[in-house]
């Protein structure tokens, strides 16, 4: 079942603070599961290197906003083609630690199952976790870091965690 989100409002970035935009892929496999697309970064990225992560990055000069950057850089990342993204929504933006960015999580429907067409420049390896297991509370584990909850997810042999992680428990109506 598909909805259409809300945008959730959440406090304005610092001023000057980076902005960037992942996109949130879902989409329904053969077997009519809903499953998200995930990626890991390459070991050698300047930032964020081996984590896994949404498609997505910061702003290009042309970009319109954080629809049309999301969808660029899913396309240059994975392959996804933005003609065959239905935008649902947003979650509410995150503000990294690590970088100090500003991050708006767009959530698309995939039209189709995605012929995904990594970059080896900037994906490391592809993940296409079923919503099901993800959005199960049992699958996760939390610590606490300098005073903040970090959650944990196994993900066939990487661990899901940070940012993502908190967005990704936010799509399904979990705890942060």
């Amino acid at each position: 079942m598909w909805r259409r989100l809300a945008i959730i409002p959440d406090e304005p970035p610092a001023e000057g603070a980076p902005r960037a935009a992942v996109l949130v892929p879902l989409f329904d496999d053969p077997t009519g599961q809903m499953r998200v697309v995930l990626t890991k970064r390459p070991e050698t990225m300047p930032t964020h290197a081996g984590h896994i992560a949404f498609p997505g990055g910061r702003p290009d000069p042309g970009d319109r906003g954080p629809v049309e950057t999301a969808l660029r850089e899913a396309e240059e990342e994975v392959g996804i083609s933005a003609d065959r993204v239905q935008v649902l929504g947003f979650l509410p933006p995150i503000h990294t630690v690590e970088y100090s960015l500003y991050v708006v999580p767009v959530v698309g429907r995939l039209t189709a199952v995605p012929d995904l067409r990594p970059s080896p420049r900037e994906v490391a390896a592809v993940f296409t976790p079923r919503a099901v297991e993800l959005a199960d509370p049992s699958r996760w584990r939390h610590e606490r870091w300098r005073g903040r909850r970090v959650w944990f997810y196994d993900l066939d042999g990487e661990v899901l965690w940070g940012a993502t992680a908190a967005m990704v428990r936010r799509l399904f109506g979990l705890e942060v």
